[in-house]
């Protein structure tokens, strides 16, 4: 048995590109006459010293796996880092493999477990980004592998709904994956010119009712209708339940937790809340539309990787790869203005939670100003004009008091003005 052994391991939900990771760092590690094994099913089976988890993995396998989407090994969120046992037991029984090298493939919660495993053995460990929520805290111009296929389906399936909804005269509410930043929410909003994206960044933090999200959307409702616009498509990042008062977050059904103690946003079923929330509200205001809810994301997990992350994901694998061969551990893998950085796992570290830092979106860029100029949404500039509150008021058959104190309120988060310089 060779302790240079290479092991690859997926952990986490599907990116489109994992298995152009995959193939890459086996066929790199082949090359220099190492042995690749693959370990199926993240850590879940190392946590239970199952050696049969590893299969054996060449070039004539891995040639061409690149050009599909999901994990030829599988994947799960096991997490070895809540028992110091399990974690020493992934460590015996990758090194009664004869592994000497670990390539890790998540997101920040398998970056922290590959962290774990650096930690506590001889084994050398390199982490490849991993995530279509584009939430890693890599610089701010890098995305996470997965992140522009994902977005690039969810832009197709979203102008569906546009042109469905325009011909049906209804509205959709769309909630996109992103457990905790709005990236992905934002970047199809953006790119499908959608009619409005909330993300939970917009909130700073802050924590917020039911109520006020159910009203958002509401008031762009009432707003497109005003212009003689009976349909729409609104983008909600399922990670705005994080924002929502907890007290609220249970009312809205049971709540699961995976194996990393993150609410499972899923089986909350979001969209189905808002939309009666917000049908519910236009019942009350006089104002009757039909309004559909569909969640996006599962859809997105596993498609194939477009030309951009295919070719990124062979760069990461094959920076991965080398990395370990040349007796480096203990880092994140990317690639910065075409050149590879290895980021050290203790850079990555939120010293507050103790966790892997999780990059926002930039509510003060110039980008999501510009998103948010496109939106149709209740402006401060709405509320000036005695007319236009008028106008929105007769949208939804009320008085222009009354309007104004339900859906002014809203615009005390909205963006100082754009400045371009």
């Amino acid at each position: 048995m060779s302790e240079n052994r290479l092991a690859i391991l997926v952990g986490g939900g599907p990116a489109p590109g994992i298995n152009s990771v995959i193939a890459a760092a086996c066929i790199r590690a082949r090359l220099r006459g190492v042995e690749v094994l693959g370990i199926r099913q993240g850590f879940e089976r190392l946590m239970q010293g199952d050696a049969d988890a590893a299969v054996p993995l060449e070039i004539d396998r891995v040639s061409r796996i690149h050009f599909r989407g999901g994990s030829v090994l599988g994947t799960s969120r096991a997490n070895p880092t809540l028992d110091p046992d399990a974690m020493q037991q992934v460590v015996q029984t990758l090194k009664s493999l004869g592994v000497g090298m670990l390539l890790t493939i998540g997101g920040d919660d398998t970056a922290f477990s590959a962290r774990g495993v650096a930690a506590a053995g001889d084994i050398r460990v390199a982490h490849v980004p991993k995530t279509i929520d584009n939430d890693l805290d890599l610089p701010p111009n890098i995305n996470t592998f997965g992140y522009e296929t994902a977005r690039s389906y969810g832009v197709g399936i979203v102008q569906n709904l546009m042109v469905d909804a325009k011909t049906t005269s209804r509205w959709y509410i769309v909630v996109a994956m992103g457990r905790k930043a709005g990236h992905l929410a934002l970047g199809i909003g953006k790119a499908a010119g959608a009619t409005l994206t909330i993300i939970p960044e917009e909130f700073n933090g802050d924590q917020v009712t039911l109520d006020e999200v159910a009203d958002i959307i509401a008031g762009a409702i009432i707003k497109r209708c005003s212009l003689g616009r009976p349909d729409g498509v609104a983008v909600i990042a399922e990670g705005v339940c994080l924002a929502i008062d907890p007290e609220e977050l249970a009312a809205m059904g049971h709540v699961e937790r995976d194996e990393h103690g993150h609410i499972r946003l899923a089986e909350l079923d979001l969209g189905r809340v808002l939309r009666n929330e917000v049908s519910r509200r236009l019942f009350e205001l006089g104002h009757s539309t039909t309004i559909v809810s569909k969640d996006l994301g599962y859809e997105l997990r596993s498609a194939d990787p477009i030309p951009i992350d295919l070719e990124y994901t062979r760069d990461l694998g094959y920076c991965g790869a080398r990395y370990l061969l040349q007796g480096g551990s203990g880092a994140m893998v990317s690639l910065q203005e075409g050149r590879f950085v290895p980021i050290p796992f203790e850079d990555l570290m939120d010293p507050q939670t103790g966790r892997m830092r999780v990059r926002l979106a930039d509510i003060q860029s110039t980008q999501y100003a510009i998103a948010r100029r496109y939106m149709i949404r209740m402006l401060r500039d709405d509320f000036v004009d005695h007319t236009i509150v008028e106008r929105l008021a007769a949208a939804c058959g009320t008085d222009a008091q009354q309007f104004r104190s339900r859906f002014e309120p809203q615009t005390q988060r909205e963006p100082p003005p754009l400045e371009l310089g």
